[in-house]
């Protein structure tokens, strides 16, 4: 038996409707009202570990790894693991950098393009 933690290179959110139709918490969809410079509150499935010493993209999920382009570049703030009736949840708060309305490429994997250190 081993202990069963998930690294993820993003931060991938459903869509605002999950929430809407009773599917999801509200903390698991990308908010309606997303504006840069805002902190938002999220909350994932399982044990996530995520970067925290930089930007990283925010991307809608519909689930099974099906992911969109980058709908923002975000900075994770905090996460906390948690269980609640025997499973486990990651909950965090990210602020949100840009928001994306093209196709342009944001981000080479984790690494926001033209960033460098």
């Amino acid at each position: 038996m081993g202990i069963n933690v998930e690294f993820n290179p993003d931060l991938a959110l459903r869509d605002i409707s999950e929430f809407k139709n009773g599917n999801r918490e509200k903390e698991e969809c990308i908010p309606e009202d997303l504006k840069a410079g805002s902190i938002y509150d999220f909350l994932k499935s399982g044990q996530r570990n995520y970067w925290l010493e930089g930007e990283l993209p925010l991307l809608e999920t519909k689930g099974d790894a099906v992911l969109s382009r980058p709908v923002a570049s975000i900075i994770i703030l905090e996460i906390t693991h948690f269980k609640e009736k025997d499973k486990v949840y990651t909950k965090g708060k990210y602020k949100v950098v840009e928001i994306f309305s093209d196709d342009k490429i944001y981000f080479e994997s984790y690494a926001r393009v033209g960033v460098r250190d």
